[in-house]
């Protein structure tokens, strides 16, 4: 498992050739048995979870400004076991769609109570699944996308964004960010937020966290936010 991100850098990424491999992940074998006790476990705590396909990597780095490694398609219940005690034969790597109001400030979400991280505070965001690997690559503007319409029911496929990406390597996985900067101040945005939960039979959201300054912190809010929200305020150019 090669990992060559230092924790805590936010990095420029000019290129990202993260690729899918269809054969099994080398952290599954053996591990079979402990995994499904552990998903008994997670569905007793959260009926509501679902066992769908996301991707974990096996091999991971970065130099140059270029973001590279290798994922295989694991179950979800496999995720929440690595997660328990991170194996160095695994990484895990998610994209965070940074959403920008015209007043500047930050659109994050807080996660619905049925749901794994519930309560936490966060960018609308999912893990990557082999649907994000269109030509075999990771499309992660096309991630961001689908997941910031699935929980909030805004489309920014079109919306002014920033061309670079960035990472930030942190104890819990690797942040893939950039930010989409929309045209409606913060509260016009989190009304639309609002009104489209509200529509929802079973919501991923409680709703939307507007974050206005670096010091304007919710409750819940997930360590790996703050840099992100320190990089913003401090007035990095897009």
């Amino acid at each position: 498992m090669s990992h060559s991100l230092p924790l805590g850098v936010i990095l420029p990424v000019d290129t990202i050739d993260v690729t899918l491999d269809a054969t099994p992940h080398p952290f599954v074998r053996g591990r079979e048995k402990a995994i499904a006790e552990n998903w008994a476990l997670e569905v007793r705590e959260k009926p509501a979870v679902f066992n769908g396909t996301v991707v974990m990597l096996s091999e991971f780095g970065y130099a140059n400004g270029r973001l590279f490694g290798r994922c295989h398609p694991v179950s979800y219940a496999t995720f929440l076991f690595w997660r328990k005690d991170r194996v160095a034969t695994a990484a895990h790597a998610f994209a965070h769609p940074m959403l920008v109001s015209r007043d500047n400030a930050l659109i994050a979400i807080r996660m619905a109570a049925h749901t794994v991280n519930a309560g936490r505070v966060y960018f609308a965001a999912g893990s990557f699944e082999p649907e994000d690997f269109p030509d075999g690559v990771v499309d992660v503007h096309g991630n961001m996308v689908r997941e910031v319409m699935e929980e909030t029911g805004l489309d920014i496929s079109d919306v002014r964004r920033e061309e670079r990406f960035y990472a930030l390597a942190t104890e819990r996985g690797t942040v893939i960010f950039r930010r989409y900067f929309l045209d409606e101040n913060a509260e016009r945005i989190a009304s639309r937020i609002r009104d489209f939960v509200a529509t929802e039979s079973e919501p991923e959201i409680d709703g939307p966290v507007v974050i206005r300054n670096a010091a304007d912190l919710p409750s819940g809010l997930m360590p790996h936010m703050q840099p992100m929200i320190d990089w913003h305020f401090s007035g990095s150019v897009a």
